[in-house]
């Protein structure tokens, strides 16, 4: 009796991480998808995101790039970032559907107003600080630059922060 009782312990087991290797590949693929239609538009993903600190530089000012792959490399992260934020649905969905069976009914029903408050949420949050923070962030740190200085910011370390 223990070896059956073991066995069905090992079949959920392998069952539940099959299941969870599915779901893992839907969310890959679907990464994968936008990251290929965005492609073709990584300069234009590119200026939507540098205008805010674009506009914040002094009369005639840039960026700069001071690595050699910086000029590949920074669109290249952004159509990824730009993949990952619009595939997050998909990522939500997925995890919401690989949780939902182990929950009883009355949990279930609170998924899908769960699921689509936190897609709202996700890109509002993206759009307060995209349009309310990083303007005043810009504004603050091109204000506080000493006489003297020149205010070049850098290409790569602004993706980063």
């Amino acid at each position: 009796m223990d070896a059956n009782i073991e066995s069905t312990k090992t079949s959920t087991l392998a069952t539940h991480l099959t299941e969870l290797r599915d779901r893992l590949i839907r969310v890959l693929a679907a990464l994968l998808i936008f990251t290929l239609c965005l492609m073709p538009f990584s300069q234009d993903i590119y200026s939507l995101v540098a205008g805010p600190l674009l506009q914040y530089l002094p009369e005639g000012g840039s960026m700069i790039a001071t690595e050699l792959t910086s000029t590949f490399m920074a669109p290249l992260k952004l159509v990824l970032f730009a993949a990952l934020t619009l595939s997050m649905p998909v990522f939500l969905f997925q995890l919401w559907r690989f949780i939902a069976p182990g929950l009883y009914r009355n949990e279930q029903s609170f998924g899908m107003p769960l699921l689509i408050s936190s897609v709202l949420l996700f890109y509002l949050g993206i759009a307060f600080a995209f349009y309310v923070v990083f303007p005043l962030v810009f504004s603050f740190f091109s204000g506080a630059t000493p006489e003297g200085v020149s205010y070049t910011p850098d290409i790569s370390l602004y993706l980063n922060c």
